[in-house]
């Protein structure tokens, strides 16, 4: 595939891009259920984009309650190549100053309520998240915030917490002892999930608090988030134009990590054991895979 199709998942503030044009909306279904919201296709230039709000318009759904299967799922479907998340953060480390955006490459998974995998019901696979994120579009996506006047950190360790309330001290203070960086409600489990549907995924964490670790800083508040999110969903939108700008013109090639392909070496099931009706509804994650 040669076409660059980038889905963008805007996370808390953000739930709109910039300069789209041809702009349609289109409402899905997967058998995983409906999206978060409607799919919003468009393109700037000749790079495509399917945009989705994590959280539906007017932030409806908590994190627990985001449908992640249904939302890879219908990007999947509608033709994305790479998955580009911008979500709001907090910090766990002094240097990582609400306003900042932080290109994370590792996650800790900490949530418990969600579901993980696609796989199941008879059809089982193994996929490898030593290196959760596409290191290319991870790249790119730091060099657009830049490019769009933000202060960026380029690697991080991001820890996924289950929410809906923010940590408590003890915790915050456990994940700084862990050496975790940001910490947030949503990566966990999309980044899962974007690899098993073998699409490259990468983070844009924009910090927006310093969780309640810093002694001499207020605890994170719902108000005091609003306030840096508005400026980093700005300068969110504005980097997603400047990604726009370096794909112009490039075609798009198969992730440098393998990650279009990663199936290959995770279906563990053999064929004569497979589930039928699993293999069915598997058919848009992971059909180039089980059909090869």
């Amino acid at each position: 595939m040669t076409q660059w199709t980038i889905g963008v998942i805007g996370g808390s503030g953000l739930y709109e891009i910039d300069g789209l044009e041809d702009r349609r909306e289109e409402r899905v279904e997967t058998p995983w259920g409906a999206p978060s919201d409607a799919l919003v296709h468009g393109r700037i230039g000749d790079v495509r984009f399917v945009f989705l709000p994590r959280h539906g318009r007017g932030h409806r759904l908590m994190p627990t309650e985001v449908p992640y299967r249904a939302n890879i799922a219908a990007l999947k479907a509608a033709g994305v190549t790479d998955v580009l998340a911008i979500s709001a953060c907090g910090s766990l480390q002094e240097q990582y100053v609400p306003g900042d955006f932080v290109a994370v490459d590792q996650f800790i998974d900490r949530t418990f309520a969600r579901a993980k995998t696609y796989f199941g019901d008879g059809m089982v696979a193994h996929v490898s998240m030593a290196r959760p994120v596409c290191s290319r579009l991870s790249g790119l996506a730091a060099d657009a915030a830049a490019a769009a006047g933000a202060r960026v950190h380029r690697g991080g360790t991001y820890v996924t917490m289950e929410g809906p309330q923010f940590s408590t001290l003890a915790e915050s203070h456990l994940y700084r002892q862990w050496g975790s960086d940001v910490i947030g409600m949503t990566a966990m489990p999309e980044a899962k999930l974007a690899r098993e549907a073998e699409l490259p995924y990468a983070v844009l964490a924009m910090v927006t608090d310093y969780d309640c670790w810093r002694e001499d800083e207020e605890a994170v508040t719902v108000t005091n988030v609003l306030e840096i999110m508005a400026k980093n969903s700005a300068l969110g939108r504005a980097a997603i134009v400047k990604l726009a700008g370096q794909l112009n013109g490039t075609p798009r090639t198969p992730s440098p990590d393998g990650i279009d392909t990663c199936l290959d070496h995770a279906l563990i099931t053999s064929p004569a054991a497979r589930n039928p009706v699993a293999l069915r509804k598997l058919e848009v994650i992971a059909g180039r895979a089980l059909n090869g």
